[in-house]
């Protein structure tokens, strides 16, 4: 690595940071882009970054949001956590300069609103950089009951709090990226929104939000669960549960120790491992106690988030810019031990299937033999809360904006030998570049590692071209009649309307979806 040069500097609107040179491109990482969340700005929405004099080092991440390290599969023990955590990191090709107006590519990371970091594989983006000639962006955001609980019920004069503050978040990072990012060599005007995951939710989400347009020009949507949005009354419900684990925590020797009468307070002065432990608490219950839902995730306040994005895709409103979303083949096939957070065993199943009718259950089981057993309960689960509101997204956008849906299908042997096939988040190893890593080269122990990286790389060339261009040669478009689907396997292939039967029970079976 050579040492950082003049030529290492850009300007943001808060000051001057340097960054770093290897690998064959540039990076700039952990520049705060909205202020500390702490003390008075604990559960609010974020404020504008203060600025700095002199020149702001950029060479190294900030700490990941706080969050368990153990349930659900935190970042690593040598990862530092902190409140302060809202930085964003920029990876931009050795020799670009500022106003070079190159496209941009921003990645929102994944991990149930629970869990992750932007720094959590630090080589990521990297090869996009080197191959695409992209700017690529990434970020913290707030997390858990920190970012994704509602606790606006519990606002008082004194201490007012705020909604959906993790979306708060990604929207002021959109906004610095707006801001800055032309000192950096990327177009503000060609920005790709992507996500995976509960990141995947989050772009899916940030289609409807108003404040959120005109931030980014095409989005690419990766095993999203977009119907993960809930009402008020049901956040608050969760809020409330929270806070009674928290006072309970805190306050056992108090006979009150359940009231949530001082809330407010309450938030403003638990440590923050508390409020990390009650979250880890709560994310165990509610599948149970609410299946199919997942606690941590955007409300439908509306205001900052209006209405339901998935009823916001079908009446037209959602931002008009291109999509590509779709999921892999098996979804929901790791959703368990410590990430059983899924409609995936026979008590959450049996309470799903209470809600619908009785013709369209015995249509639904027809397409998961053997269930309420496993593997039919987890492909169920995971198709329960990905594949099938991710068809909706796309038929309802399609009738507006060009979309593009897939489904990922590659895989390694050893996946197939395990029953894991392509499961959730399989792509990011190859179409982000991580195969060479330590659990990238376990993938591939039986074989199969070079038709999965050859795979991974005509999707990495797709997306390239998808933000370079808004369009991508030779991929037709979805629509909701011939629902045109880009299996992504060892051979490429286009299908017509794949799994239509299973598509059209689901269609019975949740049709408030």
């Amino acid at each position: 690595m050579s040492a950082p040069a003049d030529d290492l500097v850009r300007t943001t609107p808060q000051g001057s940071v340097r960054g770093l040179r290897e690998r064959g491109i540039v990076a700039w990482r952990g520049i705060p882009y909205a202020a500390p969340p702490v003390g008075p700005l604990r559960f609010r929405a974020p404020e504008p970054a203060p600025g700095w004099t002199g020149v702001r080092d950029a060479t190294r991440f900030g700490p990941a949001a706080p969050q368990d390290r153990v349930q659900f599969v935190g970042v690593d023990a040598t990862t530092p956590l902190s409140e302060d955590c809202l930085t964003i990191n920029v990876i931009a090709p050795d020799g670009s300069a500022a106003g070079d107006d190159l496209p941009v590519l921003v990645f929102v990371h994944g991990g149930a609103y629970s869990v992750g970091s932007s720094r959590e594989h630090p080589r990521q983006g990297e090869t996009l950089v080197r191959e695409g000639g992209v700017v690529y962006v990434s970020f913290n955001y707030r997390l858990g009951a920190f970012g994704y609980l509602d606790f606006t019920h519990w606002a008082t004069p004194e201490r007012p709090l705020e909604s959906n503050l993790g979306l708060r978040d990604q929207v002021a990072a959109l906004e610095w990226i707006r801001d800055a990012i032309r000192s950096f060599g990327g177009d503000p005007d060609r920005v790709t929104l992507s996500g995976e995951s509960s990141g995947g939710n989050a772009v899916t989400t940030l289609m409807t939000v108003p404040r959120a347009r005109g931030l980014f020009a095409g989005v690419i949507a990766q095993s999203s669960p977009p119907n993960a949005v809930y009402p008020p009354e049901v956040t608050r419900r969760w809020a409330g549960e929270f806070l009674e684990i928290l006072t309970h925590a805190l306050r056992d020797d108090d006979l009150e120790s359940t009231s949530v009468d001082d809330a407010a307070e309450l938030l403003a002065v638990a440590p923050t491992g508390a409020i990390v432990r009650a979250a880890s608490q709560l994310q165990l219950r509610i599948p149970d106690e609410d299946p199919g839902t997942i606690c941590f995730s955007p409300v439908i306040d509306g205001g900052f988030l209006p209405e339901r994005p998935l009823d916001a895709f079908k009446a037209g409103r959602a931002h008009p810019v291109p999509l590509i979303i779709g999921t892999n083949d098996r979804e929901g096939s790791v959703f368990t031990g410590r990430r059983d957070i899924l409609a995936t065993t026979k008590p959450r199943i049996r309470a799903i299937f209470a809600a619908t009718k009785k013709k369209s259950r015995r249509e639904i089981k027809k397409h998961y033999p053997g269930l309420p057993s496993r593997p039919a309960a987890l492909d169920f689960g995971g198709d329960f809360a990905f594949w099938f509101p991710s068809v909706k997204v796309a038929e309802r956008h399609a009738v507006h904006q060009p979309v593009r849906f897939y489904r990922f299908d590659a895989t390694t042997r050893i996946l197939r030998v395990a029953g894991l096939d392509a499961f959730h988040g399989l792509e990011l190893w190859g179409v982000y570049d991580r195969m060479r890593s330590p659990f990238g080269w376990a993938l591939s122990l039986l074989g199969g590692r070079r038709a999965f990286v050859r795979a991974s790389a005509r999707t990495r060339a797709r997306w390239l071209e998808f933000v370079r261009t808004g369009s991508v040669e030779g991929w037709p478009t979805y629509d909701p009649f011939r629902r045109r689907t880009l299996i992504i396997d060892v051979r490429d292939r286009v299908e017509h309307d794949p799994r239509g039967e299973r598509r059209r029970a689901w269609q019975e079976f949740v049709p408030h979806v």
